[in-house]
């Protein structure tokens, strides 16, 4: 995606957005693929002097059941040893911050005096990230709620508190939003992107559908013209492969996927609900309208 491929027209209305963030945006309604949202994050650091770019996403910000993705701009193995021990590993900016908090932060060693009272095996992992040019930083936490989950995109630098605080100050709302639009855009392609990280085939795909409809395997069996106990064999090693345990699993997956329709949306023939809500206090001023 070249520089000239990137700018579409726009109205006058889109350039009161700064242009940075725009052009970014616009950008960003481009991408086919995660990754391709990913290099976008990262090329805005570069921008911005921020070259040092994390983003990590769990599936329940609950309690972190499960990591889904860590994403860095820089080789961070490093850190492994370092997240092996547990005492240290508990105060990340994740796990510290953003698995209960919306607002985003300063971090890195030029902030410490703003953040909680840190161990000392702590302070040394930010002494040793300054010293690899991550001194200063800022962190977006961002949410996905159905399903649950939590992250966090950070970008970072080797400056000083003050011309963090300038770029903060100058580029603080284009970081935010460009933060937040990108971990929705990343998460849809993500999620569409389930088959090709497994390798799924056609057929898995299209039993996987029929699964997420509700659909009994003499059904299934029926419209694939197979047996039934073909089925269930497709089934085993579409579970094996996906690592899902059960049906009920993988129709959630089919869910996730966006593979079917949001079951929220209920349409009737050719008529729909929805509400319409007026005032401040919804229980005295929500109806439902039918419109065909």
């Amino acid at each position: 995606m070249d520089a000239a491929s990137r700018h579409r027209p726009v109205i006058a209305a889109e350039s009161h957005t700064p242009e940075l963030l725009r052009d970014f945006l616009i950008d960003l309604e481009a991408t086919a693929h995660s990754h391709d949202v990913w290099r976008l994050l990262v090329r805005l650091g570069k921008d911005l002097r921020l070259p040092f770019v994390d983003f990590i996403c769990a599936s329940s910000f609950a309690d972190w059941k499960q990591t889904l993705f860590i994403r860095t701009s820089y080789d961070s193995t490093w850190l492994n040893t370092v997240n092996m021990d547990p005492d240290v590993h508990k105060w990340s900016y994740f796990r510290s911050h953003a698995m209960d908090h919306l607002t985003p932060i300063t971090i890195g060693l030029e902030f410490l005096d703003e953040y909680h009272p840190l161990p000392k095996a702590r302070i040394a992992v930010l002494k040793e990230a300054a010293s690899r040019g991550m001194r200063a930083g800022f962190s977006i936490p961002l949410r996905v709620y159905a399903p649950p989950q939590s992250a966090l995109v950070t970008f970072a630098g080797d400056h000083s508190r003050r011309d963090m605080l300038t770029i903060i100050n100058a580029h603080g709302w284009t970081l935010n939003t460009a933060a937040i639009m990108a971990h929705q855009r990343y998460m849809m392609h993500f999620s569409a992107e389930f088959p090709e990280r497994n390798q799924i085939s056609d057929k898995q795909w299209e039993l996987l559908q029929m699964i997420g409809q509700g659909l009994q395997d003499k059904v299934i069996a029926d419209q694939l013209q197979v047996s039934i106990s073909a089925v269930r064999q497709r089934m085993n090693k579409l579970m094996e492969k996906t690592k899902m345990s059960n049906r009920a699993e993988l129709a959630s997956l089919a869910m996730s996927m966006g593979i079917l329709a949001d079951p929220l949306r209920h349409t009737l023939g050719d008529s729909q609900d929805f509400l319409i809500e007026m005032g401040s206090e919804p229980q005295n001023a929500v109806r439902r309208q039918r419109t065909k």
